[in-house]
Order: C-alpha cells, then sequence, then structure tokens
C-alpha cells in the first residue's frame, strides 16, 4: 500500500468533496490533525472535514483508489487514537452533528459527528435519554460501534442494545442500510465490533422515559472506610432492581470539587425512576452499612449530571486507559483495588468499577458483537494527565492495576480502549497483521472472531479500516 499522495491528487480530493481539506503546511493543518489523545502524534497526508455525509463515500473512495490507509474521527474524543493515521487520510466527521427526535416513537437519529451532549440536549426536552456512556464531551459513534457502556446500562442495555438502525458506507462506497431485518449479519457485527466494516453515516436510536431531574449523587468515603464500604458496596449490589446503576471511582479530586487532595472513594448513583423516594429507599441499605464521611446527593438534571466528569478530560490530555471485566469482589480482590488505590496520591489517574448485570446481562450472548454479557462488574482503569513529564509514572499505573487484575479477570475488553499495544508503546499504530489478530482473539474469542473477520472479507477486503480496532481479514 502505497504511504504517499501526490500534489495532483490531492488536489483532486478537494474538488470531489464539499467539505474543507487540510493538507501539510496548511494554515490550520496542525489543529485540523489533532486528536484528544495528546499522547498521538500523526502526521496524516490530508484530514477532510466533512461538510454532508456525501461526503463520506467520496472520501472512502479517493482513499482506496489512491491506496491510503483512512481513519475515521466521529466526536474525536478516542483515547486509542484509532481517529488519525500517519501518511493516510483522516475523514473527520465532527461537523455532522445534527440530532432528531421522534418522541411519540421515542426514536433518535443522530448523525456521526455527533456527541452524547448533542444527543442528551436533543432528548432531555422530551424527558427522554438514550443510554450513552458518562462523559458528554464522547462521540456517539466510536462509543456506540464499540458497545456504550454509561449510567442506563443496567436499566436499558448498552448504547448497542438501543441501536435499531445505522446506514453504513462501506469500502466500496455505496451505502447499506444494516437493522434486524435488512442486512442483519452487518448489523450484528456494528454493535460490539467497532468501526471494522466502513463508516457509519446515521444512527437510529431508541430513547427511553427519563425525569429531567433524577435521583443522583455521590457517597465519599475517605482511605480509612474503603475495604468496609467496598465490601458493603458489593453485597448491596446482589439485588438491585435494574433502574439503580452505580459506579464507584477511586481519585484525587480535582480542585473545583472542593473534596480536598486525597485519594477518595465515591459511590456514584443515578435511579432511572420517576419515584425519587424508591431510589432513596433503594439506596438506604448501603448508606446504613458504611455511613459515608460526606455526600452530594439531590435532584440532579440529566444533562448535568452526564457532563460531571467533562472537566476531568480536557482536549489534549495525555491519555492511556485499560479495562477488563470480573465476578469476584471478596477479600482478595477489595485488598487488590484498595492498594493500588492508595498508592494514587496525585491527580491524572484513576479508576472505576461499574456494576453491570440488570438489561445489559439479560441480552444473549451471541446477539452482538459486544465482547461479552457474563461480567458482574466492569474495571476501567484511567490516565489523564497534562505533562509529557508524568508519561511513565501515568502509564506504568494503569499498567500495574490492570495487571493486578488479571487473576480475576473473566474475559470482557471493552474494544473503544483498544489501540495497538501489543506492538509498541500507547499510540503506536504500526501493528504486525498477527499480532492484531492474535488481540482480537484474546477480545472476541474464537465464535465471534470467526463472524467479524468473515465481516471484514466481505465489507472491507482490501483493510481499508485497519486501524479500527484490530480486525484484520484473515
Amino acid at each position: 500500500m502505497s504511504t504517499s499522495a501526490s500534489g495532483p491528487m490531492l488536489e483532486a480530493l478537494t474538488r470531489r468533496v464539499g467539505g474543507a481539506v487540510y493538507l501539510p503546511g496548511d494554515p490550520d493543518y496542525e489543529q485540523a490533525r489533532r486528536v484528544w489523545n495528546g499522547m498521538v502524534d500523526r502526521r496524516p497526508v490530508a484530514v477532510v472535514r466533512a461538510a454532508t455525509a456525501g461526503d463520506i463515500g467520496a472520501v472512502v473512495e479517493f482513499a482506496k483508489e489512491a491506496g491510503l490507509p483512512l481513519a475515521v474521527r466521529g466526536g474525536g474524543h478516542g483515547v486509542a487514537g484509532n481517529g488519525t493515521v500517519d501518511d493516510g487520510i483522516v475523514l473527520d466527521l465532527g461537523s455532522l452533528n445534527f440530532v432528531s427526535v421522534d418522541p411519540a416513537s421515542r426514536t433518535v437519529h443522530a448523525e456521526p459527528g455527533a456527541t452524547i451532549a448533542d444527543v442528551d440536549a436533543a432528548t432531555s426536552v422530551h424527558d427522554l435519554a438514550v443510554p450513552l456512556g458518562v462523559v458528554s464531551m464522547t462521540g456517539v459513534a466510536g462509543l456506540t460501534l464499540g458497545g456504550g457502556i454509561g449510567w442506563l446500562t443496567r436499566a436499558h442495555g448498552l448504547s448497542i442494545d438501543n441501536l435499531l438502525a445505522a446506514d453504513v458506507v462501506t469500502a466500496g462506497g455505496g451505502t447499506l442500510h444494516a437493522s434486524a431485518e435488512e442486512n442483519p449479519e452487518l448489523f450484528w457485527g456494528i454493535r460490539g465490533g467497532g468501526g471494522n466494516f466502513g463508516v457509519v453515516s446515521s444512527f437510529t436510536f431508541l430513547a427511553h422515559p427519563l425525569p429531567h431531574e433524577l435521583f443522583a449523587g455521590n457517597l465519599v468515603y475517605g482511605e480509612d472506610r474503603w475495604l468496609d464500604a467496598l465490601l458493603a458496596w458489593e453485597e448491596w449490589t446482589r439485588d438491585l432492581p435494574d433502574l439503580m446503576q452505580s459506579i464507584v471511582t477511586f481519585l484525587v479530586p480535582p480542585p473545583a470539587w472542593e473534596l480536598g487532595s486525597v485519594p477518595l472513594m465515591l459511590v456514584g448513583f443515578a435511579w432511572a425512576g420517576a419515584d425519587r423516594a424508591e431510589g432513596a429507599r433503594v439506596l438506604e441499605p448501603l448508606r446504613a452499612a458504611v455511613t459515608p464521611d460526606a455526600e452530594v446527593v439531590e435532584p440532579t438534571a440529566w444533562t448535568a449530571w452526564q457532563s460531571a466528569a467533562d472537566e476531568l478530560f480536557p482536549r489534549g490530555s495525555r491519555a492511556y486507559w485499560k479495562n477488563t471485566s470480573f465476578d469476584r469482589m471478596d477479600d482478595e480482590v477489595v485488598e487488590t483495588l484498595v492498594l493500588r488505590a492508595a498508592e494514587q496520591r496525585w491527580r491524572g489517574t484513576a479508576f472505576d468499577i461499574h456494576h453491570m448485570g440488570g438489561a445489559y446481562g439479560r441480552v444473549p450472548e451471541d446477539a452482538t458483537a459486544f465482547p461479552t454479557r457474563r461480567a458482574r462488574f466492569w474495571l476501567n482503569v484511567y490516565g489523564y494527565w497534562q505533562d509529557a513529564a508524568d508519561d511513565d509514572a501515568r502509564v506504568a499505573f494503569v499498567r500495574g492495576l490492570a495487571a493486578d487484575m488479571e487473576p480475576f479477570a473473566t474475559g470482557g475488553t471493552y474494544t473503544n480502549f483498544l489501540g495497538a499495544e501489543a506492538a509498541g508503546p500507547p499510540g503506536e499504530h504500526r501493528v504486525q497483521a498477527v499480532e492484531r489478530r492474535a488481540q482480537a482473539a484474546t477480545v472476541w474469542g474464537p465464535d465471534k472472531l470467526e463472524r467479524l473477520t468473515a465481516l471484514k472479507r466481505r465489507y472491507d477486503p482490501g483493510n481499508l479500516f485497519h486501524l479500527n480496532h484490530n480486525i484484520p481479514p484473515a
């Protein structure tokens, strides 16, 4: 595959699209090529900012004709850096962010550059919500294609469980409608298989009723309470109604939260029901089991709740994330987590434990390409620092905690965090096919990988979308 393009060739690209094309040397090229993760530094031969959905097919066709790798950027918040590429084309969909809502049918149509904030703003006025993630700046496209875990996962499932249909521009340049009725195998693959088969130009979701203000908050525990509080939380989660979602976070809080500068355990919760009193009754056994040192519990607007963590992740942050799933939370696991939590005395790393189950766990294992539905807990370990001098220490912490949890892991891996770590440092994309396939086999397992590989052969035989979550053609 060629890794360069001539001036006349790139000039031809500008004539084929309606959006802006940024080339090396252009005044805005440096800004256009930057991605959210400041550790990822790639120099594409062109960045195309699509102006209409029609630009998607034109860029796909151009990249194929030119023999250039194509990276696709949706909302632009991907930690793994798959939204850019050296010596290739970047298709930036960030300007395509329109969202429409039909409140009668509870259907939501979103363009591929929409963020969670865009969707929430459109749905919340109707007291509706689409199950998405936990940071409002996150792009809906990448989040959904990888699964989509958030504050409504137990109540209504993953984002992919609420995806009704999608339009997909394949490597051939044509657009296919994927749903349970049309191109069902492609629809299976894009729900958890990542952006391996084409560019999604439109998403259609099912939204769910949600109070404009929901019963939500955080119970705050100091270090001397962590062991007891984490064990009490585990016991509390054993028999919760689906409407209660909780996420435990260990971090040194940012100054704006006014919670001090030592690591804390936060038990965040969101009750997806309209009856706040019932939500309070569900929460009370946890509060009574281990009294929190502080708490912030009050009716909260959904849009405010969804954006509460945004300030942790400003654009340009240097970031490295890993995750796994596990079922046990006995003394051994709790001690492992608490020891690592006490170790982080700085701002710039944290980890979350999501309580899973509920609607998420009732979806049959083979209904979507999502790696696993069996996990009781989902662990996300994330670094988000600003100074390059901290790279080694922050990456080491993330990798160290992930390694400590490997003996307890049950196999789930979130595809949205996958870069190319097997071949080198964070953000390194030049991975050999055998290494990518080994990583993919670990994530999806042999049966799902076989189906995903068949889809790859069918819809992207030339491996145009080779950066997206590492499913190579067999």
